[in-house]
């Protein structure tokens, strides 16, 4: 029978009962959507073809050679678990709506696409979602990029030797456009962080049941719907089973001096003295460093960090409207618009970022995200997110702010926070703090099904 996409339960992938369609469908979807590769080391490649034929002929080698599916990614992950044996790299493709015409797909073939966000490319929507305007993108994504090719594994010999053979293989009339490297980080805990120093990554949709099985959910379920993730890969073979997902990618510079300057000074401006200041940091996150939600608690917890909580019971006094976390997943609504984040973090650092080292020992940039989401809806998802919580200086409550991390646009809005946690005292309405984090460049993608890219 057809896969249902709304089905509220989680897939059981290696259920014995399995559908046809569901397992023809995991054979043909690429890894990485349903369940993030392990790519503690990325290479990330951009691409255009410039000759049909050989664009094609160059996609199919890849296919064939080089990705596996979403199946065989799942049953390394088993096999690894039960100590048998190590996985093999992961290689992930995107097309661009200019990539498929430049295949030979017709202007109508494309608008098979439902999207017009991708039908548009991330380009024409710089005004809605108040990104800086092109002109003040990195040259390579200025350019007109046909495909992402991403290149992951946990060490980076094997996607050195990838890199070198995909490149060996892009045929002359191509052109590697522009690459970026991206590296995991940690803290001592072995929790990945992000460049101002927080765990990152720790709330994410899960849509298979061995996952789910394994998460707490008495006040937060974390099981999506496939419909959240995945749509009908329109010009592959058999769209009833084989599918893909839309790709935003976008890299983000983070000023993580200018960031702990503004912990800082938010800490003085609150009162905040000794283990107190972490607080002040924690309420533009919505988590403190560890991961503790600041919903939860005053200060970062002792136990293991829970992913089981809702904002319910919070009027803003403990985790401002405004916090990070709070306004890209507000858990009580919205759960149709989460998307399945893939991202990695780039750049080299002299320090370290979970330390307390003063504001001026911090970079000012040249590091920061390599941003990665599969949506089934870019119109619905991110840039709904980006237009009606992150950049919404009224969402859920009038003048709560900008997303103090990710928000862009003009920030007039004054706002509060509260003195003490859980308390209704709140300071003096003052300026938005300053943005952080730049977005450099980046473009939609269409990630097709194997079974597309293996009858090209």
């Amino acid at each position: 029978m057809p896969v249902d996409l709304n089905n509220a339960q989680p897939l059981d992938w290696d259920s014995a009962t399995l559908d046809p369609d569901t397992r023809v469908m995991l054979d043909n979807l690429q890894p990485n959507i349903l369940r993030a590769h392990v790519r503690e080391h990325l290479s990330v490649l951009f691409v255009r073809f410039n000759d049909a034929t050989e664009g094609r002929h160059f996609l199919r080698y890849l296919a064939t050679t080089k990705m596996k599916s979403a199946r065989r990614h799942l049953q390394e992950i088993r096999d690894f678990a039960a100590g048998r044996r190590r996985g093999t790299p992961y290689v992930g493709l995107g097309i661009s709506k200019a990539g498929y015409r430049d295949l030979g797909h017709s202007v109508e073939d494309v608008r098979k696409f439902g999207d017009q966000v991708f039908r548009d490319g991330m380009k024409r929507r710089v005004g809605e979602i108040h990104d800086p305007a092109v002109d003040q993108w990195e040259n390579t994504y200025q350019r007109e990029i046909h495909a992402v090719i991403l290149i992951g594994d946990s060490e980076p010999e094997p996607v050195a030797a990838l890199r070198a053979e995909i490149l060996g293989e892009l045929p002359e009339s191509a052109r590697l456009l522009g690459e970026e490297t991206g590296q995991g980080m940690r803290n001592p805990a072995g929790d990945g962080i992000e460049h101002f120093g927080y765990v990152d990554g720790r709330s994410q949709p899960l849509f298979l049941r061995d996952e789910v099985d394994r998460e707490p959910k008495d006040q937060w379920n974390p099981a999506f719907p496939l419909g959240n993730i995945l749509v009908a890969d329109p010009f592959s073979p058999n769209p009833v089973q084989h599918f893909g997902s839309y790709l935003v990618f976008r890299k983000l510079e983070q000023n993580v001096r200018a960031f702990k300057e503004i912990e800082e000074s938010l800490s003085d401006t609150l009162g905040l003295v000794g283990a107190d200041r972490e607080r002040a940091g924690a309420m533009l996150v919505g988590r403190f460093k560890d991961g503790t939600p600041i919903t939860l608690r005053p200060k970062p917890g002792d136990d293991d960090v829970t992913n089981d909580f809702t904002f319910d019971l919070d009027d803003g006094s403990r985790c401002p409207f405004s916090g990070h976390i709070r306004k890209v997943n507000p858990r009580s609504f919205g759960r149709e618009v989460i998307m399945a984040r893939r991202g990695q973090t780039y750049g080299e650092r002299t320090d370290d970022p979970w330390d307390d080292s003063p504001p001026a020992s911090r970079p000012s940039g040249e590091v920061g995200l390599l941003f990665m989401a599969f949506n089934s809806s870019l119109l619905a998802q991110f840039e709904f997110t980006q237009q009606s919580w992150v950049n919404n200086p009224d969402f859920q409550n009038d003048a709560t702010g900008h997303d103090p991390v990710i928000g862009q646009g003009e920030r007039a809005v004054k706002v509060a926070f509260p003195k003490a946690w859980g308390q209704p005292e709140m300071s003096v309405p003052q300026a938005q703090v300053a943005q952080t984090v730049t977005m450099l460049g980046g473009e939609y993608f269409f990630a097709p099904s194997l079974a597309y890219l293996r009858n090209l």
